[in-house]
């Protein structure tokens, strides 16, 4: 009776231990609702594809499962696939940028969002959830994005939405191991572009005034951020983090309409 009861111990602790771990390998953010006006000005495009809602970030799910890290990208609107995608959803794109370590990383941004990251949030990991097929997203980075960063880029084999949630997954060992949790991240919510300019990663235009494919409320040059929402702050949802991004998202142009600053995006972390 007392080795069984010795066994049932033994067993129960290493299910606890199991489930603590499983526990410590999921992350979740949230973000405010009504914030996906980019720094605070931006539109969306006119055409009835774009639904209210579209592209305003809600909750980032990061889970370890097994050999694999799935991404849950969610917004605050039901997905809907009007281009005929085949993956449940059409016109997100998604950016989902990661620390996984402690120095170092990327500050430049990737062709077509026109940001960068604060020196000590640099990213060395981006995950893209395109509605577009994978091999078409990998050529496109092979193509514009610069072999320094391109490497460090991953597509997932197949994103696909549901719901209102964007999904896919990547290879733990193509991120880096570790635990999810003590990753850093930042998401930047953009929107699938079929016909992209030749130095832009599938990302669709922020112009001074909206069009039927394109986000108003910028500017026509290539100085503001073409994001329209992103995780601020502790990442919780709390209606102050609508101004911490608005903030973060700032710019200037010079009146070429280059870059005289760049809206410089910082992580958020557990």
């Amino acid at each position: 009776m007392r080795q069984r009861l010795l066994q049932i111990f033994v067993l129960c602790a290493v299910l606890a231990f199991v489930g603590t771990l499983a526990v410590a390998q999921e992350v979740a953010f949230k973000d405010p609702t009504g914030d996906d006006n980019g720094p605070g000005t931006y539109t969306y495009p006119t055409d009835s594809v774009y639904k209210p809602g579209s592209f305003d970030l809600t909750d980032l799910k990061v889970k370890l499962n097994g050999s694999k890290v799935d991404f849950d990208v969610s917004v605050n609107s039901a997905l809907e696939d009007p281009w005929k995608m085949g993956g449940g959803f059409s016109v997100q794109m998604v950016f989902i940028f990661i620390k996984t370590g402690t120095e170092g990383g990327f500050t430049k941004g990737l062709p077509g969002l026109n940001i960068e990251f604060a020196p000590t949030d640099g990213w060395d990991r981006c995950v893209i959830l395109s509605p577009q097929q994978s091999s078409r997203v990998k050529a496109e980075v092979d193509a514009k994005v610069s072999k320094d960063l391109a490497p460090s880029v991953l597509v997932p084999v197949r994103t696909r939405g549901a719901g209102r949630t964007i999904s896919g997954s990547i290879e733990l060992k193509d991120i880096g191991l570790g635990d999810p949790t003590k990753w850093a991240y930042q998401v930047c919510m953009q929107s699938n572009e079929g016909f992209p300019t030749a130095t832009d990663l599938l990302c669709r235009k922020v112009n001074e005034y909206e069009g039927q494919h394109r986000f108003g409320g910028g500017n026509d040059g290539e100085c503001d951020p073409h994001v329209m929402d992103i995780l601020a702050g502790k990442g919780v949802g709390d209606k102050s983090e609508i101004d911490e991004q608005h903030k973060m998202l700032a710019y200037e142009c010079n009146s070429d309409g280059t870059a005289k600053k760049l809206a410089v995006l910082t992580m958020v972390r557990k």
